[in-house]
């Protein structure tokens, strides 16, 4: 199963908390130059605007898969980190520290991980296809796969449209490659 973390944002050039978002054009474009090379296959995205115009630019009919939607970060979505930081940094320190925690009245990023992980146990039967999220998902999916908490997960570096790997054995699921920027 191939991830592909979807083109970039206004927010993630900032860095601010997500929100739902256009891709920005120039990445679009760089996108679909290698629509050819996933043409035909099963496709999900996440619900937010640049996954599913992402997947739009890969020439993907993707089907929107609600569970590979960011972690709802609650007040924080679209706020700078630098803000959060500033205004919230006992808030911002748990949210950092411990994976149960929601400071921002949002989803934990534990449920994220989990809710993520189902989804990707659900679709193992039929493990081939493309995914277009954001980073959050790929890292909740190697989390799992790797049986990480998601602390450990989110230490995985994800450019924009890189793509990530995995594959299902009787085992469980292994990952072939992380982030490689086959997409620029």
């Amino acid at each position: 199963m191939l991830f592909v973390r979807h083109a970039t944002t206004p927010g993630m050039r900032a860095a601010r908390f997500p929100a739902d978002e256009d891709a920005d054009a120039a990445a679009l474009a760089r996108a679909a130059a290698l629509g050819s090379a996933v043409a035909g296959v099963v496709a999900w995205a996440a619900p937010a605007t640049a996954a599913r115009q992402t997947a739009d630019a890969l020439g993907l009919r993707a089907r929107v898969v609600p569970a590979l939607g960011e972690a709802d970060c609650g007040r924080w979505r679209g706020l700078p980190y630098e803000r959060v930081a500033q205004e919230e940094p006992d808030g911002l320190a748990s949210w950092l520290t411990d994976p149960h925690a929601a400071p921002h009245g949002g989803e934990s990023r534990a449920a994220f991980a989990t809710r993520v992980a189902a989804w990707l146990e659900s679709v193992r039967e039929e493990p081939s296809g493309v995914v277009v999220c954001d980073a959050g998902a790929i890292r909740a999916v190697l989390g799992h796969a790797l049986g990480l908490d998601p602390l450990i997960a989110d230490r995985f570096d994800l450019t924009p449209l890189s793509t990530t790997e995995l594959a299902v054995t009787r085992e469980g699921w292994r990952v072939a490659h992380v982030n490689r920027k086959v997409l620029f």
